[in-house]
């Protein structure tokens, strides 16, 4: 492990993603998976940039990250918090601006839960009158 590295956990929905931040060029890669390759869509990709493009810091760091459960979504925005968190570790000047956009707040929407005597969590079945 280097000696000057940032860490931290984000979530979303089921999916956790362990962060570090090394000093670097800006380059980031998933699982040992190159950014582009693990993440299917350019939204995504954006939505994982956006606390360093915030906070200006998309030059200066190397993203690892190891992302676990749940699907592309959630991983997203579980890498996304990560980042917020370790640049917060990194510099905790940097909380204000990522506070205000938004980073740092945990999404805690999940699925939920089928209840008995139901289609689904809400849905109910067809009512017949007779």
């Amino acid at each position: 492990m280097a000696l000057n590295q940032f860490y931290s956990t984000g979530r979303r929905k089921t999916s956790t993603a362990r962060v570090y931040l090394r000093p670097g060029s800006g380059e980031i890669t998933i699982n040992r998976r190159a950014f582009a390759a693990f993440f299917p869509t350019e939204a995504l990709r954006t939505q994982i940039k956006q606390p360093l493009v915030v906070t200006e810091t998309t030059e200066k760091f190397d993203v690892l990250a190891l992302v676990s459960g749940g699907g592309v979504s959630g991983q997203a925005g579980a890498v996304r918090l990560g980042i917020a968190r370790a640049l917060c570790v990194f510099d905790a000047e940097l909380r204000r601006a990522l506070k205000s956009s938004g980073f740092l707040t945990r999404d805690a929407r999940a699925k939920e839960r089928k209840k008995y005597g139901l289609a689904g969590a809400r849905k109910r079945f067809q009512f017949s009158k007779r």
